[in-house]
């Protein structure tokens, strides 16, 4: 079929059309030249005194020029009545032409503000933070690295999720009111699409964090994630990706889909390792937390070339801000509470637990040692433990398992849930004595029934039959239960219980349960940490493994003499002679009182301490 010319340059002129403002704008500009040069050659055509009083064609080429652009001026033109006439014809078009100009200006500025709203620009920063993904740990992570950037002059964290720009600006700024000096920039696109990754420069970022969205998929949506960032081309070099898994089983696959670069934490392992570790030391997850939290003190690795040839127990006391609690070889490995006549190299780190590196400083004398204060028994030997574990997960099996390992021989755990667990009868304890009780957790009288006075431990694991929220309901309703039975009792046991959502945690403290496992706000803390510093990851997996040295809070003492007035250096001293590390200590009378709950890390060696029964002191040690 044969087009005609008139569609055809319909067609063109509808296509420029679409280009948008510019487009429209450049039609107008080229109307504003031809009314100017119509209106110019009729006067000069038909009028040539007034041509002539008016400067030439010139002269009526730039009036005819400021009437279309300021109608108003032609309210003091003279001349003939032709002159006139077409004077007022091109200040009508003037008019026109204006009118539809501020128009299309102002339509072009709102679509071009409604596009930024949207978050689809590309920013320019280096050295910034990425994190990819939306869930409610999110503004967990931002105020980490707000904390962690609060030295340097000026920072950013670039968030992409698949969400409004906006909404998760007002978001933030309702969650994380002051971020300083760290500008926090979000954008709207799916991190799952090469395209939408170039939105936040990962090229240029000094890290990339996947957060994990804590739902049925997200191991799946974080190893797609880490296969698109792994695959794009990098074209200045790749920062560290920092990722967590919560199956195990998917562990693998999403290590090989980082790459080299990669550092993937498997959640559910951390979880069960604090749960475990936390059953018997009351306290320890909120020592655990305030390590893993850029609030307070953390943990640190940092050359002191002045310390090489000294004994790892002689480091213990050169120290006036900071404790040092191992040794980073220079090859790679990381030695937490060595023997105290390990030497430190001059290539080596000291791994220290400080409040900031900047606060690190060497002592100019060792400080004085009150050695009256220190006591002279050894302690008491650990007995077997009895633990009630409450409700049913997945993460239960690795539970018992890691329990086996860790307690003494003798112990007992008995499994209390509503029907027996399947698999639980395959489950074959070298150590344990395990057992089984019916129970309903939200129930009373049911877990009366179970005589929880006969235990030393309580552990309530989180329901992953029902959704989070849903699930730390029935926790919180158990624990006000297990408290107000351990009240009538005389409290005869310790509470360690998992939350989902760290807003349930500050609610539940009304039942003051020793210790609350917020696995997810762990991880996300254990993700900044090392998003900062990579090699730290290494040094928290020692930590929270049973095999080797790991945190215990123990009676104070077993280290100093109850009531003497000592100093936390003598504290030191005393856990030294016991091949141990202190690195603070707990007060029985505030054990209750948030945000620390009596947990002192990293105290001044040289203020008047005086610790009394009932206080703890916090360690390094291979063994309780």
């Amino acid at each position: 079929m044969r087009v005609k010319w008139r569609d055809r340059l319909r067609y063109w002129f509808d296509s420029t059309m679409d280009r948008g403002t510019p487009a429209l704008i450049g039609w107008l500009a080229l109307t504003s030249v031809v009314l100017i040069a119509v209106t110019t050659v009729l006067v000069v055509t038909l009028t040539d005194e007034d041509t002539e009083a008016n400067g030439g064609w010139a002269g009526v080429a730039w009036m005819s020029m400021l009437r279309t652009l300021d109608p108003g001026t032609m309210g003091g033109d003279h001349g003939g009545w032709v002159f006139l006439a077409l004077m007022l014809m091109v200040t009508v078009g003037g008019i026109f032409i204006v009118s539809t100009l501020i128009g299309v200006l102002t339509t072009g500025l709102n679509n071009r503000i409604q596009q930024l709203r949207k978050g689809h620009s590309q920013i320019i920063e280096s050295g910034h933070t990425v994190v990819l993904g939306w869930s409610e740990q999110v503004f967990t992570v931002v105020a980490e690295l707000v904390e962690a950037n609060q030295s340097e002059r000026r920072s950013c964290v670039a968030i992409l999720a698949d969400r409004d720009k906006v909404a998760m600006e007002e978001q933030i700024r309702l969650r994380v009111p002051e971020t300083r000096r760290t500008q926090v920039i979000c954008r709207s696109g799916n991190p799952l699409k090469q395209a939408d990754l170039e939105l936040v420069s990962p090229d240029t970022a000094k890290a990339v964090i996947a957060l994990p969205s804590f739902c049925r998929d997200s191991d799946t949506k974080v190893i797609k994630m880490l296969l698109v960032l792994n695959n794009r081309p990098w074209t200045r070099g790749r920062p560290p990706l920092i990722a967590a898994v919560q199956d195990a089983g998917n562990l693998a696959a999403a290590r090989l889909a980082a790459g080299p670069s990669g550092l993937v934490v498997d959640a559910d392992d951390l979880a069960v390792r604090l749960t475990v570790q936390s059953h018997r030391q009351s306290g320890l997850s909120t020592v655990c937390n305030e390590l893993l939290s850029f609030y307070g003190n953390e943990i640190y690795i940092v050359a002191e070339p002045a310390l090489a040839g000294v004994a790892f127990g002689d480091a213990l006391h050169r120290y006036s801000l900071g404790v040092p609690i191992g040794v980073a070889r220079a090859e790679g490995r990381i030695l937490l509470n060595p023997p105290m006549d390990t030497l430190i190299g001059a290539e080596d780190g000291v791994i220290l637990v400080a409040e900031d590196d900047e606060f690190i400083r060497l002592a100019d004398e060792p400080p004085p040692i009150v050695e009256k204060a220190i006591a002279r028994g050894a302690g008491r030997p650990p007995a077997p433990d009895r633990t009630l574990l409450i409700g049913w997960n997945s993460r239960a099996t690795k539970i018992i398992e890691l329990l086996d390992r860790f307690t003494r021989p003798g112990s007992t755990l008995d499994v209390a849930s509503p029907g027996r667990p399947a698999g639980f009868d395959d489950l074959a304890p070298e150590r344990l004595t395990l057992g089984h009780k019916p129970c309903e957790p939200t129930n009373r009288r049911s877990l009366e029934a179970l005589s929880p006075g006969d235990y030393q431990h309580i552990l309530v694991l989180s329901d992953e039959a029902v959704d989070p929220e849903r699930a730390d309901n029935h926790t919180l309703v158990t624990l006000l239960h297990l408290r107000d039975i351990e009240v009538g009792l005389g409290d005869p046991y310790s509470i360690v219980s998992e939350m989902n959502n760290d807003s349930n945690r500050e609610v539940a403290q009304v039942t003051k349960a020793d210790d609350f496992i917020v696995s997810n706000k762990l991880i996300c803390l254990l993700l900044t940490q090392l998003a900062e510093n990579q090699r730290l990851y290494r040094v928290l997996r020692i930590l929270l493994d049973p095999a080797g040295s790991e945190i215990y809070l123990k009676p104070a003492d077993h280290y100093l003499v109850p009531g003497a007035e000592a100093t936390f250096a003598t504290a030191v001293e005393a856990a030294r002679r016991r091949g141990e590390v202190a690195i603070g200590y707990r007060l029985g009378r505030d054990r209750d009182t948030a945000p620390s709950y009596g947990v002192r890390l990293n105290p001044s060696r040289t203020e008047p301490l005086t610790l009394c029964e009932g206080d703890q002191i916090v360690v390094l040690a291979e063994e309780g």
